[in-house]
């Protein structure tokens, strides 16, 4: 063990695989609160500030030192603490962004129970940049009292001046070539900065003001003959090399001094330039600070360097040497809880840390040599016991806590078996004669004083209710509270889900959050009624199923009418919106047949079939009931709902396209009319009032042409989000996957809730899907390794999501199974049991390119019997098994 190391108080890791620079380190009061923080950024948008706390050796940093993690949009240059926002003194925190400079007021708020206070930013101004920004530097420019201004300096050499809140003036420096390290000295009241020429260079803030605006980069005649209004250098010292560093010194026991790090030598120069010493450096530096000495007259400075190595000089003398673990690209002094002088270091991977100077000796011994024997027989059992308390844990341990048994909070909802006797619907859109509403009730129940309970009740659109907020006062302990609401439908659509749910917020006396949920399920019957079946339809699907069929007169008793005995095998179902649906069940086979006219609207029918069989033969304590699907899964008619989705998407975009277009003349005509209304001596208006009439009226027009298309495109995306539930379910129920596989699917297929213009369904799906093939459904680690776009964006077409779809089925066709663990990322290829051929991959692509094509899954000995007939029976399900 080395005597000589900074010896580590508190340290940690910053982030995974992010950078860090010189100017990403900054120590200071930013709270306000009267003790140093430490705020560091990364060029991954990530802002962290910590509070370290002392630590044991070999423990682990405490969670409460990190205060503040934020992650913002744009990666962090340089982060600054000053006085930055007008009518107070306080200090506030400046960050620096490629093309942004934000100012956030940083304050903490007391917590009310053991996890800590809470910190939070607010962003109290921003300036948006027209130049890259490379650096900046801040202080009472002009000797003002009281505040801090910001200079940045861009990458094209452009000093940008901010009185605070506002963009004071730009000012280019002369020969400018690359960027350089820049600093204040408010003792001249001057910039100095670094050249490429190697030169340091200073300008007067005086200067600054009253040279020519910097309007381009070339100097004007004007600036050439008028030399009061040229931008001239104060005074120049040449330094042979390249800075990494500058900084001012002003301490009281010491000279006021300008130090600047270059790439082999230390100088320290006087306010007017003049080379007070330097120190020539026999290794690489990489970041440095001045701090004060104890000894009068002189300057200590720290100098870190690329050998892990600390370097503390007097003046120019080496006083101590301290190894660090890491190259540091930025060190600080700071005083942290009470502690004094601690040396605070950032490497550019992240490692932070809080060290101080001094020695620890060694405290080693070596233990005595135990000439004991070893019993391996004891050794050998005392292993195979503590393996199997091992293998025991492993399989009792769950990842996550377990439920409450009692719990505290508890919502219920409970749905009327029968529609209202008079409608609550409200404002629905449906034309039918009359729109049902079904009465939910919902009680919350506590166990323990809850505040102000917050009730929300969500029904998927077009569905609504006629409250969805409630709140509750006080519950006291043991007590209940119960309201009454009627669910309806509003939209001219069916809905692709007929469930709710129920949340219920709250907070203890202690502050402690408690929430609780619950969903419901709500009738057929408030969306369809009973009508006459139709003999014709364009979609047909058939249910197989293991058990003998049942009578329709005995799971749909609220459709079908006992007097009528054809009932019992047929039945018809009309939804408000007017699409008709017949269900048939054959009577000597074990099928059902569900068609329609619109592929969407069989979705809910087959549900609600599947699972009264089921709930019936429950009852019938029969437990190997099943539901297979053996025909084609009908892709081609999904694709068109998706088409048609897709050109939707695409004319809103031009709606908004054109939108904007004609915002931009509206404005431009009405400010050419405002100047000729203002004009004294007014000219005339050359039919400019016609032309604002006419762009009024095409704005008026696009923007009810695009609220049209975004009702449309809201009925396409509920259309096809009830025809992505068909097809997971014939996919599930053709291919037998239980349910953590049908989980994937659905989040793999319906993933959003809501469509937007930003996040639309198209690309969301395919990334998801191309994940999946990449990873369970991959047939080869060539397709694993294959790595996905990072950002989503709307595609120019579909074919490529048609494509992915297509070849998602026939991957599960050849025997892929859905799975998240890795163990089963590579499937192999088998036949599938009951006789599903596959379609080979080459001509499953040539099927997708084709346009016009149908890319079909299906028993091609099954698909032989389903021949649409022109007529309707009911034993059309017999006359589809005959040859």
């Amino acid at each position: 063990m080395s005597l000589f190391k900074a010896r580590d108080w508190w340290s940690t890791t910053l982030g995974e695989k992010e950078e860090f620079d010189q100017g990403c380190l900054c120590v200071a009061d930013v709270d306000n609160s009267g003790q140093d923080k430490i705020i560091v950024g990364s060029y991954m948008g990530y802002l962290r500030i910590f509070h370290p706390h002392p630590v044991k050796p070999g423990d682990d940093v405490q969670a409460e030192d990190l205060l503040l993690e934020v992650q913002l949009q744009e990666p962090i240059l340089q982060v600054e603490v000053g006085k930055f926002v007008s009518g107070t003194e306080g200090l506030h925190l400046a960050v620096l962004h490629c093309r942004k400079l934000c100012v956030y007021a940083v304050s903490g708020t007391q917590g009310n129970v053991e996890h800590g206070n809470q910190y939070q930013i607010k962003l109290m101004y921003e300036h948006n940049l027209q130049r890259t920004a490379c650096n900046m530097t801040y202080g009472p420019f002009g000797g003002v009292k009281g505040r801090d201004l910001i200079c940045i300096q861009s990458m094209d050499g452009m000093l940008m001046l901010f009185e605070q809140e506002s963009y004071a003036f730009g000012r280019f420096l002369p020969g400018f070539l690359l960027p350089g390290p820049l600093t204040y000295s408010s003792r001249t009241d001057s910039f100095i900065t670094v050249s490429s020429c190697q030169q340091v260079e200073s300008y007067k803030y005086q200067v600054l003001v009253f040279a020519t605006d910097a309007e381009a980069r070339q100097e004007t005649v004007q600036q050439k003959l008028s030399s009061g209004k040229r931008l001239v250098v104060d005074w120049v010292l040449n330094i042979g090399e390249q800075a990494l560093d500058i900084c001012i010194v002003s301490f009281n026991q010491a000279v006021s001094s300008v130090f600047v790090l270059g790439e082999r030598n230390l100088f320290c120069l006087k306010d007017n330039g003049q080379l007070r010493f330097m120190k020539k450096l026999d290794y690489s530096p990489s970041c440095f600070i001045p701090y004060c000495s104890v000894k009068e007259g002189t300057i200590n400075t720290l100098v870190g360097n690329h050998s892990n190595v600390l370097n503390i000089y007097q003046d120019v003398t080496l006083k101590w040497a301290a190894q660090l673990p890491h190259v540091p690209v930025s060190v600080k002094v700071a005083n942290i809880q009470n502690l004094k002088g601690v040396i605070v270091t950032l490497s550019e991977n992240g490692h932070l840390q809080c060290s101080y100077l001094g020695t620890d000796p060694s405290f080693f011994q070596a233990p005595r040599v135990d000439s004991k024997e070893v019993n391996y027989e004891e050794f050998n059992a005392e292993m195979k016991e503590l393996q199997k308390i091992i293998r025991e844990a492993m399989k009792t341990q769950d990842i996550l806590p377990q439920s409450e048994k009692r719990r505290d909070l508890i919502v219920t909802a409970e749905v009327s078996p029968d529609l209202d006797a008079e409608s609550k619907a409200i404002d629905s859109e449906v034309k039918a004669e009359v729109v049902p509403s079904v009465t939910v009730k919902v009680t919350v129940q506590s166990r323990v004083t809850a505040q102000k309970p917050n009730l929300s009740v969500c029904v998927q659109a077009p569905l609504a209710v006629t409250c969805d907020q409630f709140i509750f006062n006080d519950l006291e302990p043991d007590s209940s509270e119960t309201v009454v609401l009627s669910v309806f439908l509003k939209g001219n659509c069916p809905p692709s889900e007929l469930e709710g749910n129920c949340v219920v917020s709250c907070s203890t006396p202690t502050g402690i959050p408690k929430v609780a949920q619950c969903k419901f399920k709500l009738p057929l019957r408030l969306i369809c009624f009973p009508a006459q079946p139709s003999k014709s339809a364009n979609h047909k699907i058939t249910i197989d199923t293991n058990k003998p069929p049942i009578s329709f007169l005995t799971i749909f008793p609220d459709f079908a009418d006992p007097s009528e005995d054809d009932q019992a095998n047929v039945l018809g179902f009309q939804f408000l919106t007017g699409s008709k649906i017949t269900l048939l069940a054959s009577k000597t086979s074990q099928r059902y047949r569900i068609q329609s006219d619109q592929l969407e609207d069989l979705w809910l029918i087959t549900k609600e079939l599947t699972l009264r069989l089921e709930e019936h033969f429950k009852k019938q304590n029969c437990k190997d009931f099943v539901c297979t699907f053996s025909g084609s899964i009908p892709l081609q008619e999904y694709f068109e709902l998706i088409d048609r989705h897709f050109e939707l998407r695409l004319n809103a975009e031009k709606f908004r396209e054109l939108l904007s277009e004609r915002a931009v003349q509206f404005r431009a005509i009405e400010r050419r009319l405002l100047t000729r209304f203002k004009d004294k001596t007014p000219a005339p208006l050359q039919h400019l009032d016609t032309l604002l009439e006419g762009t009024f009226r095409e704005v008026i027009a696009l923007a009810d042409a695009a609220e049209k298309n975004q009702a449309n495109m809201f009925q396409a995306f509920t259309k096809l989000k009830s025809a992505t539930h068909l097809v997971i379910m014939l996919i599930s129920l053709w291919q037998k996957l239980n349910a953590d596989q049908i989980a994937i699917m659905e989040a793999a297929f319906l993933p959003l809730a809501e469509d937007t213009q930003e996040l639309g369904w198209e690309e969301t799906v395919d990334s998801a899907i191309s994940s999946l093939l990449r990873t369970c459904l991959s047939k080869s680690s060539k397709e694993q390794a294959l790595t996905l776009g990072g950002q989503l964006s709307m595609p120019k077409d579909t074919s490529r999501l048609k494509k992915n779809i297509s070849l998602f089925c026939d991957r599960l066709a050849k025997g892929g199974r859905l799975s998240l663990s890795t163990e089963s990322a590579t499937q192999q290829v088998t036949v599938v049991p009951g006789g599903c051929s596959t379609i080979p991959e080459s001509d499953l692509e040539e099927r997708v390119v084709v346009l016009g094509s149908t890319a079909t899954f299906t028993n091609h000995k099954h698909a032989a019997k389903q021949k649409s007939k022109p007529g309707l029976s009911e034993d059309a399900a017999e006359e589809e098994e005959k040859p």
